[in-house]
């Protein structure tokens, strides 16, 4: 019965002192709150402790040590840094958050926490806390359960990383035996090197050496014979690529003759003048002026312009093929053969060995 008006009166006396209004000093308010006045042994609560002052003030906040006791049964256990804000009519705020704990049931009464505000203290409000304590059923001990021992961690990785890399290993043998099964049944090389061919078309690759000629201005006027046949061998090639005819065995003469079925009379004409001049170059030492030299690369521009086709460089991809000489080579057929059995063995073994271990491991 004592101890129950004990309880009501720690219980009221925690009650006023939560009544306890905001201390207010002139222009100098301080208040305390506490997050909770409830709490279990060893649980934490938080005091904030709120300074409100005119703008510019020197304001000293307590600080605790950890562990340091606020009152006999409750301690600090940290404290954060003091944060400053701006409230109305010029003022500002100062806050700061205490967080306490205890490790004894009671009701504690938290004294006012005294601030210095430019070289005059001030004190907050009082808080009160209530500490409970966990009930235990001392009537009944055979409930009460000892601490479980250590158990054994069911898998340690120092055991299992040898079998995994060993099954990495197993992985890449089997692939590599897959990949030398399938070369020796597809009759393919080991190892496929691909060529990438580009073609270019007829007329892009006589109009790039014409261009390379037209750039060398000195040949024409130093050596027109160089000039001329460079010119000519350039049309002579582009012919043969572009209607199908050895161009470069034949005379001026003939290549006109065939021409002449394929293009108009005036293009014809302009490309024979060109032969006829280089000719006379070539043969006769001839000497050209350098506005007809102009006209004879001109010409021969027109003549591509006029008779290429509608068409753009490509590429072409070229897997090389074992030729049938290859394919009956046996020796090599053999020795991939003796490397696939010698994987296989080898694959099986470990696999046997992985498995007897993992059994060891689980039993």
């Amino acid at each position: 019965m004592i101890q129950n008006k004990t309880q009501i009166i720690r219980d009221l006396v925690l009650s006023l002192l939560l009544m306890i209004p905001l201390v207010t000093v002139g222009q100098v308010q301080v208040q305390a709150n506490m997050d909770s006045v409830e709490m279990l042994i060893g649980q934490q609560a938080h005091i904030t402790l709120d300074v409100v002052a005119k703008k510019g003030s020197q304001i000293s906040l307590p600080s605790f040590k950890r562990s340091q006791p606020i009152v006999p049964g409750v301690e600090v256990l940290s404290s954060t840094a003091a944060d400053t804000s701006d409230v109305d009519n010029g003022n500002v705020r100062v806050r700061k958050i205490y967080t306490i704990t205890s490790f004894d049931q009671n009701v504690y009464a938290i004294p006012s926490m005294k601030v210095k505000v430019d070289g005059r203290d001030y004190a907050s409000n009082a808080l009160g806390l209530k500490v409970l304590t966990v009930e235990v059923d001392t009537l009944h001990p055979n409930k009460m359960f000892p601490p479980k021992d250590v158990q054994d961690v069911p898998f340690d990785w120092s055991e299992w990383a040898p079998l995994f890399w060993l099954g990495m290993l197993v992985l890449l043998l089997g692939a590599v035996g897959f990949y030398l099964y399938v070369r020796l049944r597809e009759n393919k090389p080991i190892i496929t090197r691909i060529r990438i061919v580009r073609h270019i078309p007829a007329h892009q690759k006589a109009l790039s050496a014409i261009e390379q000629i037209k750039s060398d201005k000195r040949t024409a006027v130093d050596d027109p014979k160089t000039y001329y046949t460079q010119l000519t061998d350039t049309i002579r090639q582009y012919i043969s690529e572009r209607f199908g005819f050895n161009a470069k065995e034949m005379t001026s003469a003939e290549i006109i003759d065939r021409l002449k079925s394929v293009g108009d009379a005036k293009m014809i004409s302009e490309l024979h003048e060109l032969f006829e001049t280089a000719d006379l170059v070539k043969f006769a030492k001839y000497s050209t002026l350098i506005n007809e030299d102009d006209l004879n690369l001109v010409n021969a521009v027109n003549f591509i312009d006029e008779t290429k086709r509608d068409e753009e460089a490509t590429e072409e991809r070229i897997v090389p093929k074992l030729s049938d000489d290859e394919k009956k080579a046996s020796q090599n057929r053999r020795i991939i053969k003796t490397l696939l059995w010698v994987i296989g063995i080898i694959v099986a073994l470990l696999i046997a060995w992985i498995v007897y271990n993992i059994y060891q491991l689980e039993g």
